[in-house]
């Protein structure tokens, strides 16, 4: 059984966590305070989902989920995640997590620095754009008329068809992108950042993105 490790289980990694016990996988949660302080959330997930630190959910992570404030990126840990495909939720707030020179001049994206951070590692962007909340409220089958998309952006072809069909197993169509920094299209105030897309919808929306210097 495929084990998801979680580096954050907050309300993006809560919601996933809860998605995926509910299709068979196995979840290890974790977080900055400390394993005592998942309990709860263990509870509620049942037999399939245990607390750890978070170099323990990386090592025991057959696919890992980094859902954390910007900020504390450099926690994440590295050598248990070599080698292995890792979700990058995160997004880029000022005001939270301060100001990052390299993501106000945009000269990277934010999956591009968990990518530096995580040099052996092959990093996929998805699960950002859309409210932790809709996560467990907006999947669908497979075919349902209407169907929300979301993003998989990768350089690695294998790791983002790995999340796409993950995408689609949780409920959602998946829109794959490439290269990982094309990520900056699905940011903040972007057309499609927190908004209900058809894949359609998706890709016009992520076409006409524009970089926030020229917005």
């Amino acid at each position: 059984m495929t084990t998801i490790g979680f580096i954050g289980s907050g309300h993006i990694g809560s919601q996933l966590a809860r998605l995926a016990v509910a299709h068979g996988y196995d979840v290890v949660l974790s977080n900055s305070r400390g394993p005592q302080t998942l309990g709860d959330l263990v509870d509620e997930l049942g037999p399939h989902a245990r607390a750890a630190t978070p170099a323990e959910a990386a090592a025991a992570a057959d696919l890992a989920v980094v859902t954390i404030p910007l900020h504390a990126l450099a926690t994440v840990p590295v050598e248990p995640l070599a080698g292995k495909v890792v979700i990058d939720t995160d997004n880029y707030y000022p005001q939270r997590d301060g100001q990052v020179a390299d993501l106000d001049d945009e000269t990277t994206t934010v999956s591009e620095l968990l990518q530096r951070h995580l040099p052996s590692s092959k990093v996929v962007k998805a699960f950002n754009h859309i409210l932790s909340s809709e996560l467990t409220t907006d999947g669908s089958p497979a075919g349902t008329p209407g169907r929300r998309a979301l993003v998989a952006i990768s350089d690695d072809e294998a790791a983002r068809a790995r999340v796409a069909a993950l995408i689609d197993e949780l409920g959602f169509d998946a829109v794959e992108v490439s290269p990982l920094s094309e990520g900056w299209r699905i940011q903040r105030d972007t057309p499609a950042y927190g908004v209900r897309r058809t894949a359609d919808e998706l890709r016009a929306d992520l076409a006409a993105a524009q970089r926030y210097r020229d917005m």
